[in-house]
């Protein structure tokens, strides 16, 4: 048989039930207590009555109390506390002199005892009361402010790491954009419209998958995959055979979620620093697999690397997130932002140039699972084919056709 797993609700979650509930427990209790010790002293039955009447007298004034105690809170310091001890001496007296009058009535009281001393003995057994009530209505409802306080606080923060992982998320390179644009009017003016036509569809699919996903949200690899599919697919008319890109997904990997449009910065990078500098291109590979309880992925190419002039004098090869310059431009120092904003301290980014040429980046995250499609025979294949080193023939993210080739504008 199924059961139905129990959530506990919060005590205050309901402020209005919980003031009722503690009202009853609070007088009840004070009641009991009340009533055995008059039978344990062996008091006649109709005390019973005048503690009843007693009990009722407070809870009353309580109610009274706590609408002005509600009053109250929202004044200044000063405003509350002085008008607070006023109203609380006032309502003690108002209890107090209803107690010893009930008391005289039933001539309960001693006959040696005037009403006066009566009121005075009664009066500071009711402030003890009292007093302990409307402490603890302060204590209770300051908590209750400061609770509300954090979730705010909570809520804003929240909200603002939204609005800078939307920030980030915007912050593609325009110099693709302005590039891409460039080559179509070139190849408008050239009279090459199924060629120019073909590359602004490439351009508005990629553009639309990036408004589809919303800010801040995740993916799986196999959707991010497709991305940088579209997004290669253009570079491909730019840079024809210069550009041999391959990926290797792992099928446990391809369901795996991450932060959407976080490989496309670094597929930029290997174009630009990579492909562009040098005549004959570079490979760029992106692989992806699972490591134990995370997701990795490693964007490399075989361009001419990082430079000595670019790393710091002393900086190791391997240079992780923390270290004094951890980044060689916008893109990278916007992934490692990223990152940060939505993992913390539980993600790996580490940058690799080593000496002999290349350049790649390492990026481990916890492993989130979700069913995802199938890849594509235009995505298996390469996954299934791509070596990790300089391939003879690399097969390219869009192998549709050879176009005329595009104007390179950099």
């Amino acid at each position: 048989m199924a059961v139905l797993p129990i959530r506990p609700t919060p005590f205050f979650a309901n402020k209005n039930q919980a003031f009722w509930n503690l009202q009853l427990a609070g007088w009840g209790g004070a009641t009991m207590l009340r009533v055995m010790s008059a039978l344990a002293n062996g008091q006649p039955p109709d005390r019973l009555v005048i503690i009843l009447i007693a009990t009722i007298t407070g809870f009353s004034l309580s109610l009274i109390l706590a609408v002005v105690y509600g009053k109250l809170i929202r004044q200044r310091p000063i405003v509350t506390w002085g008008a607070t001890a006023m109203v609380l001496v006032l309502a003690v007296g108002i209890y107090a002199f209803i107690d010893s009058w009930v008391l005289d009535v039933a001539g309960a009281a001693s006959s040696n005892t005037s009403f006066a001393n009566l009121f005075v003995g009664i009066y500071f057994f009711d402030l003890t009361l009292l007093g302990a009530w409307s402490a603890l209505y302060y204590a209770i409802n300051f908590f209750l402010q400061v609770e509300e306080q954090a979730d705010r606080l909570e809520r804003l923060e929240a909200q603002a790491t939204s609005a800078q992982l939307a920030m980030l998320r915007y912050q593609l390179n325009p110099h693709f954009l302005f590039n891409t644009l460039n080559s179509i009017s070139t190849l408008v003016l050239l009279k090459q419209s199924e060629t120019a036509n073909a590359m602004l569809t490439r351009l508005s699919s990629f553009l639309r998958h990036t408004l589809v996903t919303q800010p801040g949200g995740k993916v799986t690899v196999a959707q991010e995959v497709e991305t940088l599919q579209l997004y290669l697919g253009i570079e491909q008319m730019r840079f024809e055979e210069r550009l041999r890109s391959s990926f290797r997904v792992e099928p446990e990997a391809a369901g795996a979620r991450l932060p959407a449009m976080l490989l496309q910065p670094l597929v930029e990078n290997a174009i630009k620093y990579g492909v562009s500098p040098q005549e004959e291109g570079a490979d760029i590979f992106i692989v992806a697999q699972i490591v134990g309880p995370r997701l990795r992925v490693t964007v490399s190419d075989t361009g001419p690397g990082m430079t000595m002039n670019n790393i710091e004098a002393g900086l190791p090869a391997v240079r992780p997130t923390h270290a004094r310059r951890d980044s060689t431009g916008v893109g990278l120092a916007n992934i490692r932002d990223r990152l940060a904003q939505a993992y913390g301290e539980e993600h790996r980014f580490e940058i690799r140039s080593p000496e002999s040429g290349g350049f790649s980046v390492l990026i481990e995250l916890p492993f989130e699972s979700e069913e995802a499609p199938a890849l594509s025979a235009a995505q298996a294949a390469p996954a299934q084919a791509a070596p990790l080193k300089k391939p003879a023939a690399s097969p390219a993210v869009v192998p549709t056709h050879s176009p005329s080739k595009a104007p390179q504008t950099t």
